[in-house]
């Protein structure tokens, strides 16, 4: 049970009353022509029963196919498909069997007088029904109008597809942007946090709209993210506030972005629903080989074909070949008769070199990691790794 499931038991509602009323009012139609109410009920149902069969019918193949959707549309409506699909079908399975049964024994054959209510509201349903019958004996002399009104309609769903933008999850104007940034592999946290600054003073300049910025270069903490990388978070002023909307401060914000080499930025707004986006981009392609050598090959041209195509602003891969590496060959006999093993010297570089968060303490009311790793200027050279003691 969750959200999406119980609006499909609220939107059931309707359509699962609906079928036990029109079955209900054929039984009791049969009382009043004086049958008994064991015969109404039979006599009612087989009246309708194909008409309650092919109406629920209906109703189930329009929710059902969504139960065969893939991808996000799909695991996000398949339940709301089946609980609202399976309600109309059980609906018509009972509406079809107990409730005649019920009727048959709780509906009487005599004595149904009529309330005020009804005298009062019967004349208006009257002129209702006869004015709908006058109107469809109109229309069915002039059957020949169906046609152009079915083209007329086919034409405005053809219009309306292409004029409507398509969106699973439109953005709403929510006052903030974001923006993912990331420098050439192996770029410093020094050279990544001048380009992020760089970048702030120039939205922070251009964008009058802004209302605070919170800039984070990440320094690689935990798996919090590279050194490279970086992300600014900037909220907008009330939409009552400015000219331009959250898309249009996006879209400029993109442009500006666009002029420094130093690094790539990605500018994101929140979605309305979180689709697990990698860095808010909405498109994703899924490249597979034989093997990383022609992954290595074949990468570089489909990104080059993006690139040149002005449909995309950005494009990113998650496979970089280009990242720097050391690889480190330990001599074993000599850590045997040192008595030092592989695994203790694994963990003299990773306490060394990985940044990894032991703890927390707190101070003046504010909360600080404990992170062993080595001072910046005893790692930022490969030699400096002869001077590391298991």
């Amino acid at each position: 049970i969750n959200v999406l499931t119980l609006l499909a038991i609220v939107l059931a509602t309707g359509l699962v009353v609906d079928d036990g009323i029109v079955v209900t009012e054929n039984i009791f139609k049969k009382v009043e022509e004086g049958y008994s109410p064991f015969e109404a009920a039979i006599k009612g149902s087989n009246e309708i029963f194909f008409a309650v069969i092919s109406i629920s019918i209906t109703l189930a193949a329009v929710f059902l196919p969504v139960v065969f959707l893939e991808g996000f549309v799909g695991r996000l409506f398949r339940e709301f498909g089946i609980v609202i699909g399976g309600a109309v079908l059980i609906s018509a399975f009972v509406s079809l069997t107990l409730t005649p049964m019920l009727n048959a024994y709780l509906m009487k054959k005599t004595g149904h007088k009529k309330s005020k209510f009804y005298n009062m509201t019967e004349p208006y349903f009257v002129k209702l029904n006869e004015g709908y019958s006058s109107n469809l004996n109109k229309f069915l002399n002039k059957r020949w109008l169906s046609f152009p009104i079915i083209l007329v309609c086919i034409g405005l769903i053809v219009l309306f597809w292409k004029l409507l933008p398509k969106e699973t999850a439109p953005y709403d104007d929510r006052s903030a942007v974001n923006l993912n940034i990331s420098t050439p592999e192996g770029s410093s946290f020094v050279y990544t946090d001048r380009f992020l600054m760089a970048l702030t003073k120039e939205i922070n300049d251009s964008i009058p709209e802004k209302r605070v910025m919170i800039t984070v270069t990440s320094p690689g903490f935990s798996g919090s993210g590279a050194a490279n990388t970086g992300f600014l978070r900037m909220g907008l002023t009330d939409p009552g506030e400015r000219e331009k909307t959250q898309k249009e401060v996006a879209d400029k914000i993109t442009k500006l972005t666009k002029k420094y080499s130093e690094g790539k930025t990605v500018v994101t707004q929140q979605p309305t629903i979180s689709v697990g986006r990698r860095g808010g981009l909405p498109v994703s392609y899924i490249i597979q080989a034989q093997n990383f050598d022609q992954l290595r090959e074949k990468i570089p041209l489909f990104m080059d074909e993006i690139g040149k195509d002005p449909t995309f602003t950005v494009s990113d891969v998650n496979l970089k070949f280009n990242k720097p590496e050391i690889n480190l060959s330990i001599d074993r006999d000599k850590a045997k008769n040192l008595g030092v093993s592989i695994v203790d010297v694994a963990q003299s570089l990773q306490l060394g070199l990985s940044g990894q968060r032991f703890s927390y303490f707190f101070m003046n009311g504010k909360q600080y990691q404990v992170i062993g790793q080595f001072d910046r200027s005893d790692r930022s050279d490969p030699l400096d790794l002869s001077s590391i003691y298991v």
